[in-house]
């Protein structure tokens, strides 16, 4: 990655003050790739570079069998084999396959094509496919309900679907009928039975579309080139309230993403290995997953379920993807690091009294090491080997973005990963990008660091909540990001385009993400607040829910919080979904053992216990009185995307929960006013 293409600087008079990181202060990056500005001959360089290098890698399936669990619930259990993996050179030659065979399928350049997958290695060759022949690419989460999926498919008019065997028998199936421009599906597994699809759509698996691209009717479709300007994917958000929205992200934008993202990615080499787990859907893991292929970098597919030794598909004594992979990047949301760092608290828990001792002794003394940019290699060998085993040994950094990161799990993980932790700040408008912490050097928490290369911020005053430019200390207000990275818009919805998005009069965009933050002094940017987030309560005083619930989710007892505020009333309440083993174990030292998660809910024992946890989570974030939750309700079952209370990227999904727990707020917020 040598040449870069620059932008002009702008030279807007908008209200706030621009701010750019140092490398591009005089101009935006548009490309780190050799001048190329399209993600298909982006792609094309790193083949010439990385041809022979280990690609894109996956676990094969040896057997599944059901295992009962102590409480009498049945998982199914897998045993995996090693790694399996391709060359860029090999990916390079299905990228083409499988995109000849589509065009062969009657699919036109311009036309769009789905993707409705878990993340797998099809998944990323099905996109380079659409890439490389100019079908613009349509994402839809897995996780998606049927209503969302034909919402999605038929907003875009897609023509060819892309899925798997199971996703298609059980939920794309029964959207058929209202689907009129679907004219092929093409699906990768056929583990699951494939029948009763209508006659006008032609069904096809992964292979023969592959085969059918390498014949001679596939040799005969003809690429078509695409430019900078050309719309390359329409990323449908996880949608936290509504219809999702569809932004619009070009080929040049997500290249400017991919060029300042990787900037701050610590010394890239074909030596890295990557674990992919995320929803592919997902802006970030999209982001990331091609800037490491690009790279020449492997990626190893992995997911949630099959990540460690102790997840919850794996066959107990045999390995998880991490333990087998041994990755040295990783990328994640703060919903798995929490969780992550609670799994690490509970083994501890089970250490006998000395370890217990030496453990919290080495930890509190690694951890001043730490905030003070230092490391304990001696430690590192003797007590955190084991935790960091927890993913293999080798991870080198560690990247979080979507939400805000908690600081003592980012200290948690700091110090028992013995690796640094970054965390970045975008949106799907923004191809994922905008500010990044310098991974290596920034030792800080609570930041999410500068610009990128390719991206400019300005702070905009929001005279509601009272934050202003001007602000003492530091400058405060409305985050707007600029640049290159700005997405297009919303896919046919001007009215909200216009609303959320805004050309200067140098044709620069910007989007507004309605954030709030400051700028520290040492140009870091530090998300503070978010206008949507931020509810008036009936005394006047303003709190930010989301702030609070990411504090609270730092207790061990907390698998998941919601703030339910409203401004007709003076108080807040918590809906807190307990951490299974951490509030299972606790029941059993009150000899409550026999006693289901339920049953424990709403033991009036067990409340006080879960109230005891919320007060000292809350004195632990120093919350202000007001901020207080002086309402609770402790909720049995997780929340879920497929229960649609919250989205693929584990975000609240508030006007739902409101509706799914509107008998118990009506219970415990009357229409009276009165302070309870």
């Amino acid at each position: 990655m040598s040449s870069k293409t620059r932008a002009k600087p702008t030279t807007s008079n908008d209200p706030g003050s621009p701010y750019r990181c140092v490398e591009s202060f005089n101009d935006l990056v548009l490309s780190d790739y050799d001048g190329e500005r399209t993600i298909d001959r982006v792609f094309e360089v790193a083949v010439r570079k990385y041809g022979n290098c280990q690609s894109l890698g996956t676990r094969e399936l040896l057997s599944e069998a059901d295992e009962k669990q102590p409480d009498g619930k049945v998982f199914k259990k897998a045993t995996f084999g090693d790694y399996k993996w391709l060359t860029l050179k090999e990916v390079s030659l299905k990228v083409e396959n499988l995109a000849r065979g589509i065009g062969a399928l009657g699919v036109q350049p311009g036309q769009n094509v789905a993707i409705f997958l878990e993340t797998q290695r099809e998944w990323m060759i099905a996109a380079q496919a659409c890439f490389r022949y100019n079908f613009p690419l349509v994402t839809v989460y897995a996780t998606l309900g049927e209503d969302g999926i034909t919402y999605a498919l038929n907003q875009t008019e897609a023509h060819c679907v892309i899925t798997s065997g199971n996703l298609l028998m059980t939920k794309l199936k029964n959207c058929l009928s209202s689907l009129p421009s679907l004219r092929t599906i093409i699906y990768v597994d056929s583990g699951n039975k494939v029948a009763d699809i209508p006659d006008e759509i032609q069904l096809k698996s992964y292979p023969e579309v592959e085969n059918l691209g390498s014949s001679p009717q596939g040799q005969t479709i003809k690429r078509q080139s695409t430019s900078a300007d050309d719309l390359a994917i329409i990323m449908y958000t996880s949608g936290t309230t509504g219809n999702p929205k569809g932004v619009m992200i070009s080929h040049g934008n997500f290249v400017a993403a991919m060029s300042g993202i990787s900037s701050r990615i610590p010394n890239l080499s074909t030596e890295d290995t990557y674990i992919a787990y995320l929803p592919l859907a997902h802006v970030l893991e999209l982001a990331a997953e091609t800037i490491l292929l690009c790279g020449g970098a492997g990626i190893g597919y992995s997911s949630p379920l099959t990540l460690t030794d102790r997840s919850s598909r794996i066959k107990s004594g045999t390995k998880g993807d991490a333990s087998v992979l041994r990755p040295t990047l990783m990328a994640a949301v703060p919903e798995i690091m929490e969780r992550m760092r609670k799994a690490l608290m509970q083994a501890i828990q089970e250490f006998g009294f000395i370890r217990q001792n030496v453990f919290h002794y080495a930890y509190n003394y690694k951890l001043s090491c730490v905030e003070h940019g230092q490391d304990t290699p001696t430690l590192n060998r003797f007590v955190f080997k084991n935790t960091k085993g927890l993913l293999g040994g080798r991870v080198r950094a560690m990247l979080c973005g979507g939400a805000p990161l908690d600081a003592q799990t980012q200290r948690f993980m700091n110090v028992c990963m013995c690796c640094p932790v970054g965390q970045g700040y975008g949106l799907t408008e923004t191809c994922g990008a905008g500010t990044i912490t310098q991974v290596l050097t920034d030792h800080s928490t609570g930041t999410v660091g500068p610009p990128i290369p390719s991206a400019e911020i300005k702070l905009v005053s929001w005279e509601e909540g009272g934050y202003f430019p001007s602000n003492k200390p530091h400058a405060q207000g409305e985050v707007w990001i600029g640049g290159p990275i700005i997405s297009q818009g919303y896919y046919k919805n001007e009215e909200k385009t216009a609303e959320d998005f805004y050309v200067d009069e140098d044709g620069q965009r910007w989007f507004k993400t309605g954030d709030i933050g400051e700028i520290l002094d040492d140009g870091s940017l530090k998300i503070i607040d978010r206008k949507k987030d931020l509810v008036k309560l009936s005394h006047g005083e303003y709190i930010a829910v989301g702030n609070i619930e990411s504090k609270l989710k730092a207790s061990p007892l907390m698998d998941n919080v919601w703030i339910y505020a409203n401004g007709m009333h003076p108080t807040a309440m918590a809906f807190i979904v307990p951490n299974e083993k951490a509030f299972m174990a606790l029941a059993a030292n009150k000899g409550l053992n026999s006693k289901s998660m339920e049953e424990l809910c709403n033991n009036s024992e067990m409340e006080q216990e879960m109230k005891k946890a919320l007060l000292q989570a809350c004195k632990v974030a120093k919350l202000q009185k007001f901020e207080i939750p002086q309402k609770m309700a402790v909720e049995p079952e997780p929340w879920t995307p497929e229960a649609g209370l919250i989205t693929s990227a584990f975000k609240l999904k508030r006007k739902a929960l409101t509706e799914h727990y509107a008998a118990k707020i009506e219970e415990n917020f009357p229409h009276s006013k009165q302070t309870v």
